[in-house]
């Protein structure tokens, strides 16, 4: 990850989506920052069908790969931080097949972090060896999966009265 600051400026509809309106610019944990902007967008899609929740998703990841690898090849640094697009898709598969609560919010929230950070197999290794705008995504997909793995587990059988 480059330490060159990225922004909003050029203003470009590429630039926006891939820092996420500019939760991607903040200097310090712009990947938190990136799946915290992911929660109002969850929460307009929460309590929607099955399907329209996907096609959104869909929708976030195709103009996500599109917009990370456009201001991707333009700063000249594969996953910069500032690029958080891909938290964005990520925690929305974290939270896919959820039912809504504020639990489920803040544990998807975590999991996905916790994921994400960590990187472990295969996540890390696609980290590495994948490149261009699917590179970008594709890593935190399958974080969003496993968290989502761990949150349908942890619904179905509660260690506490958490859900």
């Amino acid at each position: 990850m480059s330490k060159q600051k990225v922004g909003l400026t050029p203003i470009s509809m590429h630039r926006i989506i891939a820092v996420f309106f500019g939760s991607g610019c903040v200097p310090v944990a712009p990947g938190t920052f990136g799946t915290l902007a992911a929660i109002p967008l969850y929460l307009l899609i929460a309590e929607k069908s099955l399907i329209a929740y996907c096609l959104v998703t869909c929708v976030v990841i195709v103009v996500g790969i599109w917009a990370a690898g456009r201001l991707s090849s333009e700063i000249g640094t594969h996953d910069h931080g500032a690029i958080v697009v891909d938290e964005v898709a990520g925690y929305l598969i974290t939270m896919m097949f959820i039912p809504f609560s504020w639990t489920a919010l803040l544990c998807g929230f975590f999991l996905f972090r916790f994921f994400d950070i960590l990187k472990p197999w295969p996540i890390g290794w696609i980290d590495k060896h994948v490149h261009g705008g699917s590179g970008i995504m594709v890593d935190d997909l399958i974080a969003g999966v496993f968290a989502n793995i761990v949150l349908l587990v942890l619904l179905k059988f509660p260690p506490i009265d958490l859900f």
